[in-house]
C-alpha cells in the first residue's frame, strides 16, 4: 500500500450499507464495495484510499495498530474493547440501547421513583457479550457482579439458570419480550463513530479531516 493512501476499515454485516452510503455520499466512489464477494480489501488508487471489511469487533484492533488509518465502529464495540484510538465523529445511525434484563418473574422490588432496586442484584452472576460494559455499569454504583461471557443465545442463560441476569444490546426489545426477560436498568446508548490511528490522525490530518467534515456536512444534510 502507498504510504499516502488513507485506508479505511468498515464493518461487516448491518452498519455496512449505511457506511458505504455516506462514505460515497461524502465523495468516495465506493459502490463497487460488497459483502458478498470474496474480496475484502478494495482499492481506489485514483482516490488514494481502500476500504478493508472487517468483523465489527476487530476495527478497533486494525486501527490501534495501524491497520488502518480510519474506523466505522458501534460505540458498544468501542466501549468493550477499549483500545487506544480517536473518537472523531458520531454518524449517528446504527443506534441500539445497553440494557440490564431479568426473567419477568423475578425482577427486583421497584423504588418510590419507580425504577427497579438494582441492590438487589448485588453479587449476582450477569450473562453478557459486553463483560466490560457490564463490569463498568455495576462498579460504578458500587455493586459487585460475576460477568459470564457468552457469544450468543444471550437471552436463554436466565431461563436455564447460568446467571441470574443479562446485559445485552437491543434495538427494539422483540427478542427480550419473546423470551420473557424485562428490562430493568438502562446502561447506555450506541451509535457508529468514525475512529482514528492516533499517529495516522497526525501524520495524515489533512486527509482525515476533510472526510471527517464531508462525514459531518452529510449527516447534517440528513
Amino acid at each position: 500500500m502507498p504510504r499516502n493512501f488513507l485506508t479505511i476499515a468498515l464493518p461487516k454485516g448491518k452498519l455496512l450499507e449505511d457506511s458505504l452510503d455516506v462514505l460515497s455520499q461524502a465523495g468516495l466512489a465506493c459502490r463497487e464495495v460488497n459483502e458478498d464477494s470474496r474480496k475484502l480489501l478494495f482499492e481506489f488508487p485514483e482516490q488514494a484510499a481502500q476500504i478493508v471489511i472487517c468483523r465489527p469487533t476487530d476495527i478497533p484492533t486494525y486501527v490501534e495498530y495501524g491497520a488502518a488509518d480510519l474506523g466505522f465502529v458501534g460505540k458498544d464495540t468501542l466501549l468493550e474493547e477499549n483500545k487506544d484510538v480517536a473518537e472523531l465523529l458520531d454518524l449517528k445511525f446504527g443506534y441500539c440501547r445497553f440494557v440490564v434484563a431479568m426473567p419477568e418473574e423475578k425482577v427486583p422490588p421497584r423504588q418510590a421513583d419507580g425504577s427497579f432496586d438494582l441492590t438487589f442484584l448485588n453479587h449476582q452472576r450477569v450473562a453478557t457479550k459486553f463483560p466490560r460494559v457490564a463490569q463498568t455499569f455495576f462498579s460504578e454504583l458500587g455493586m459487585q457482579v460475576t460477568p459470564i461471557k457468552l457469544h450468543g443465545n444471550i437471552e436463554l442463560a436466565p431461563r436455564v439458570g447460568l446467571a441470574e441476569m443479562i446485559v445485552d444490546i437491543v434495538s427494539t426489545g422483540t427478542t427480550l419480550r419473546q423470551n420473557h426477560l424485562v428490562e430493568v436498568a438502562p446502561i447506555l446508548e450506541a451509535t457508529t463513530r468514525v475512529i482514528a490511528n492516533r499517529v495516522s490522525y497526525r501524520m495524515k490530518y489533512k486527509r482525515i479531516q476533510e472526510l471527517v467534515e464531508r462525514l459531518r456536512e452529510v449527516q447534517e444534510l440528513d
